[in-house]
């Protein structure tokens, strides 16, 4: 199986990386910083880019995980710039890749997995449009899978919650941790139990077509 990772060098798309590596996938990794893995280094944004590494590969199962780490800080304390940067990174991102992956098009039976998270439900007050851009990167998803169902390619978006060892889990755990006058101790006891990056990769190897909320269970289908 040919996997293709956006994302694929840092936190949850690592994970993915390397279950898929241990899987015994072919993966190309798509990142700023390769991290000494094998892959494409490019800008994700980039629609050329993303046209040239799909054309390539030809994936069997492409996964969209990069993105911005959010500016953290109430709503008085963010310029428009720093409020918007996941508008700009996440949602732009979902949207060059499933584009390319439509307009070339991928082979019928190919997947698509992106991650998207589960402030687009919940909302996440100190992260800017961090929740906003989730919730619009799944509604683009959404509106590929229409258009991907009649070439035979199953879309899935994934909405993990605060993650952990990540560097946007770590960076939304040191805002809210200060903001409720806690430790980062105190705070990460009170968060649902979440499953570790590893975890993460090797349950949406497989994973269906639908929208799932990643917990420590496992993928929970949202109706």
């Amino acid at each position: 199986m040919n996997v293709v990772v956006v994302g694929g060098s840092r936190g949850l798309g690592l994970g993915v990386t390397r279950a898929a590596q241990e899987s015994g996938a072919r993966v190309t990794v798509v990142a700023r910083d390769l991290a000494g893995l094998d892959g494409e280094q490019g800008d994700a944004r980039d629609e050329g880019f993303a046209a040239k590494v799909l054309a390539g590969v030809r994936p069997d199962l492409l996964v969209i995980t990069a993105g911005a780490v959010p500016e953290m800080g109430p709503l008085t304390g963010l310029t428009w710039a720093e409020f918007s940067v996941n508008w700009h990174s996440d949602v732009r991102i979902a949207f060059t890749w499933l584009r390319a992956a439509l307009r070339l098009p991928l082979a019928p039976g190919s997947r698509v997995v992106v991650f998207g998270s589960a402030a687009s439900l919940r909302g996440s007050r100190l992260s800017g449009g961090y929740a906003g851009a989730k919730a619009t990167v799944r509604l683009i998803t959404e509106y590929a899978a229409e258009e991907a169902s009649a070439l035979g390619i199953a879309m899935t978006t994934v909405l993990p919650g605060i993650t952990p060892g990540t560097t946007v889990g770590e960076t939304a755990i040191r805002a809210y941790a200060k903001n409720a006058g806690r430790t980062e101790e105190q705070f990460r006891a009170n968060l649902p139990d979440a499953p570790p990056p590893e975890a993460v990769g090797r349950s949406i190897l497989g994973i269906a077509a639908g929208a799932y909320l990643l917990e420590a269970g496992g993928p929970r289908p949202l109706p």
